[in-house]
């Protein structure tokens, strides 16, 4: 009887991984072992950085808008809460790229809640 060995499939698959790791250095893009473990700690480290983009992001606009509001001489919080009790539908992103760009009208902005 015939062994079968699949090969056709196993190949495919390998060529798919050499062919995703080719700007890998050395015997890491060449033998499928390193390949694949190599991919595998990139993807995860990926999914890893994925989420710490969305929270260094998140820290960038609240120091934006701090030193926007720290040069009125006020405090991140009691300006937020101020957003909140105002009812301003604006979140940290667009206040930070509103403090940056467009300084006047964050002014007209501050002074709208503070009053």
């Amino acid at each position: 009887m015939v062994k079968v060995t699949n090969w056709l499939t196993r190949h495919r698959r390998h060529k798919r991984f050499i062919a995703r790791a080719k700007w890998f250095s050395l015997w890491r893009w060449t033998v499928y072992n390193q390949v694949r473990s190599a991919l595998i700690k990139q993807w995860q480290r990926a999914y890893v950085w994925r989420k710490l983009k969305k929270r260094d992001f998140r820290k960038l606009w609240i120091e934006r808008i701090n030193a926007a509001v720290r040069a009125k001489w006020s405090r991140y919080s009691v300006f937020m809460g101020q957003l909140a009790k105002k009812d301003v539908a604006l979140n940290r992103k667009m206040l930070s790229n509103i403090a940056l760009v467009f300084p006047q009208v964050f002014d007209k902005i501050f002074d709208h809640v503070s009053e």
